[in-house]
């Protein structure tokens, strides 16, 4: 009986996925190419064939390694931002750190509605304080990595050894004591680990949030498209392939040393 159930489960499943998927599919509605289409495709790949070097640096004004350094800034300064101020949400969303669900619970709560906003929202709201600048950049990637920052940190906080700390609670260690000797010293490597990671991620974000001006290499390449100088498009992609692969491999390099 249970493996006929177990069948008919499966059966359920595969033709809710198909009836969605051709559900989404006749949703769609191609009206057609445009007519310059094909010309714009060919002008598109001969400029990312042929990139415009000259582009890489230029001494009396903006380039591409100014732009990807700032774009490397944002990423970090957003990062070091949301690294240090998620740390007591973790704890206040971890629920081993509280007797009561409903305590950890709000945490999590508060964290989730954080990282449901998108930096691009954040970062036209920051726009609209501050201006169409860097800082913008970093604070909207600071503030929305603090609700993914903190729900990593939570987890790692959850799924630490309770061993020590209730062996510290025994002999009469205080809270800042047990948080010092036995929490802070097994979660360090997991909050590094994940830091690391979210900084890889905000390294494409900050290209995103360019597009929309709050700084990075991502302001040059919406000018470079709307001017439609596809030789440009394409050092800045290139730029930006070889930044992303860098950042990942030196990343994920690390990660494994430390976990």
């Amino acid at each position: 009986m249970s493996a006929s159930r177990s069948t008919t489960y499966k059966v359920i499943g595969w033709i809710a996925v198909i009836a969605l998927f051709i559900w989404a599919l006749t949703g769609l509605e191609l009206t057609g190419f445009q007519p310059t289409t094909w010309v714009l495709t060919k002008s598109m790949l001969s400029g990312l064939v042929h990139p415009d070097w000259a582009y890489v640096y230029i001494p009396e004004g903006e380039d591409l390694l100014r732009s990807l350094l700032e774009t490397l800034s944002i990423s970090y300064l957003g990062n070091f931002v949301s690294a240090v101020v998620c740390i007591p949400f973790a704890f206040w969303a971890a629920a081993n750190m509280s007797r009561f669900r409903a305590v950890s619970g709000t945490g999590k709560l508060f964290l989730s509605i954080v990282r449901t906003i998108p930096e691009i929202i954040m970062a036209l709201i920051f726009i609209k304080a501050v201006g169409p600048n860097a800082f913008a950049g970093v604070m909207a990637l600071g503030l929305h990595s603090v609700g993914m920052l903190g729900k990593l940190y939570a987890e790692a906080i959850e799924n630490m050894d309770m061993g020590p700390t209730e062996a510290m609670t025994a002999v009469g260690a205080n809270i800042w004591q047990r948080m010092a000797f036995a929490v802070v010293p097994q979660v360090i490597p997991d909050f590094i680990s994940y830091t690391l990671y979210r900084f890889e991620i905000n390294v494409r974000s900050a290209t995103l949030l360019g597009v929309i001006g709050a700084g990075g290499i991502g302001t040059p390449l919406i000018f470079a498209l709307n001017a439609r100088q596809w030789p440009r498009v394409g050092i800045i992609l290139i730029g930006i392939i070889v930044t992303v692969s860098v950042i990942d491999y030196i990343s994920g390099t690390l990660r494994k040393r430390i976990v």
